[in-house]
């Protein structure tokens, strides 16, 4: 065969990925991930590889753990040629795609395996030690894990590795694990995954595997706004390393935006600086890639002045919250209704005022139902509480993960309104803050979608004693640095960014300092109460 047939054998190839990608349902491709790799990357990434190993891959064994329909073995076959690759093997678990990539492949030499990877590379039957790897494996959510198979997976990959899995990792953190343990000593391996495990705690054992055993040698992270997979909002990055220990003064070549072979900036960054720091994607430091971590000379965070906690999770916004008028009409009991904030994209407003009786001055006024009683005392005593409490049945409420696990299954969280929040998610580049601060004169609380900062220590005496200071606290956290809010949060696919509470606490407070310099001395640190970030 000639070089001509296998690039018509692509065009097979794409037409096919086409079709499959239109007949499968979008939720479900997500829940297995399956995202297929455009062929243009998978050809840059080829010859990438092909440059950094130069004459170290005279032979080629290669593997894919996630074939798809093999675009990556198609780059191969591209970029090295039929005559340099011994051996080829390509796992998929899907049997569509394992039958349509073997009817495309198995002519050029690749072995097609049915099955699931994590299963058969733990086999004595599993296919011998490939010295290239080019891979993007599935991105499966932890929360579309069942719990026995993520306890088998970190079993086995500690087994192999030697590291300690976190429950929140993703499915291809587990595969970039175990084949790398698979592949041979000095071979070289190139993956397209998620960039998310660069700034959560999740990342944290993956980073480290990274640092310590292979040898990095590019990491290049694409802007979030360019996303890889048109039906996919996901950051991207690709991981270049060989399995071989890193020498001591190693530096590694990470790049941002633009292609692999054309990214629009890069630096030399020192081993031993990945290895301490908290979140890579602040790498490469230039003006374009807007995100910075909170400066280490500075001691003094949002986290010694606040307590910060997400808003309640209700298990079902949709029933639990309604509208105020709707709860009169139902001659729902005020006293199990409390005040709460619509979900931040309905409020048109930064500073909430209240009426009254502690509600928002906004349109509609919303509130959550929020009862500790029994059932039979509620329906002995609070017969309309109740009758709305039999539509849940119908409204599939109380299936619910989180209702099902509650006692009484309405209960909700206590939260104590908070005066100032912070929105969890949100988008902006350069001066314009991803994420918006809320102050609250009303007696409202708020949903999960909002951060809730209570004022703690000298910060919260200086409130109760000089109430006209909320304007200026309020004013301070509009002044926040936009580059730590983006460098401390992570980013998604299309520049939607999200911040966790204990995120949140690392940010400077150096401006209250400013403003308020006794407030140093009375600050106490309240990172222990903070949620874990997942």
């Amino acid at each position: 065969m000639v070089a001509s047939d296998e690039s018509l054998v692509e065009v097979r190839r794409q037409a096919i990925q086409a079709a499959f990608d239109a007949g499968k349902p979008a939720d479900e491709r997500n829940r297995l991930g399956q995202f297929a790799t455009p062929y243009a990357l998978a050809g840059e990434i080829a010859r990438y590889i092909k440059l950094v190993a130069g004459d170290q891959l005279q032979t080629i064994r290669f593997a894919d753990p996630a074939l798809g329909t093999g675009s990556f073995y198609s780059a191969v076959l591209a970029a090295f040629g039929r005559e340099q690759i011994v051996s080829a093997v390509g796992i998929e678990l899907d049997p569509a795609l394992c039958s349509a990539a073997r009817d495309l492949w198995a002519p050029f030499g690749l072995d097609v395996v049915q099955g699931d990877f994590t299963h058969i590379v733990d086999t004595f039957q599993r296919p011998d030690a490939p010295n290239l790897i080019l891979a993007n494996p599935p991105y499966v959510r932890h929360h579309h894990l069942h719990r026995e198979e993520k306890e088998r997976l970190r079993a086995l990959v500690f087994r192999k590795t030697g590291v300690h899995v976190h429950g929140l990792a993703g499915l291809y953190v587990y595969f970039m694990l175990l084949a790398t343990a698979w592949m041979a000593d000095g071979g070289y391996a190139a993956w397209l995954v998620p960039a998310e495990f660069m700034d959560v705690n999740y990342g944290t054992a993956l980073k480290r595997y990274l640092t310590d055993h292979v040898t990095l040698l590019r990491i290049h992270r694409f802007d979030p706004q360019d996303v890889q997979f048109g039906d996919a909002l996901v950051s991207s990055a690709v991981l270049v390393f060989q399995k071989v220990p890193p020498p001591p003064d190693h530096v590694i070549d990470v790049t941002f935006g633009g292609r692999l072979s054309n990214p629009w900036f890069s630096e030399h960054i020192p081993l031993q600086c990945l290895r301490d720091s908290r979140k890579w994607t602040v790498y490469p430091r230039h003006a374009c890639n807007d995100r910075s971590l909170s400066s280490t000379v500075d001691t003094f965070t949002l986290g010694d002045l606040f307590r910060i906690q997400r808003g309640i999770v209700t298990g079902n916004n949709a029933w639990f919250v309604i509208e105020r008028a709707r709860a009169a009409q139902l001659r729902l009991p005020p006293q199990f209704l409390r005040p709460v904030l619509p979900a931040p994209r309905f409020l048109n407003t930064t500073i909430i005022e209240a009426d009254p009786d502690g509600y928002p001055q906004i349109e509609p006024q919303l509130c959550v139902i929020d009862c500790n009683l029994p059932e039979p005392v509620v329906q002995a005593q609070f017969p309309k509480l109740w009758e709305y409490f039999q539509t849940a049945e119908q409204a599939g409420v109380r299936r619910g993960y989180l209702i099902e696990r509650r006692n009484p299954w309405y209960r909700q969280e206590h939260r104590d309104p908070a005066p100032f929040l912070c929105t969890y998610m949100g988008r902006g580049t350069g001066e314009r803050r991803p994420f918006r601060f809320i102050w609250n004169r009303s007696r409202a609380i708020a949903t999960n979608l909002y951060l809730m900062l209570y004022p703690t220590g000298y910060l919260a005496q200086l409130l109760q004693q000089h109430p006209d200071a909320a304007a200026d606290v309020f004013a301070l956290l509009h002044q926040l640095n936009s580059n730590e809010l983006r460098g401390e949060g992570r980013v998604y696919g299309g520049g939607l960014h999200k911040i966790e509470p204990a995120e949140l606490a690392r940010i400077s407070a150096s401006g209250f300092v400013e403003r308020w310099p006794e407030l140093q001395a009375g600050a106490h640190r309240q990172f222990a109460l903070f949620e874990d970030v997942g």
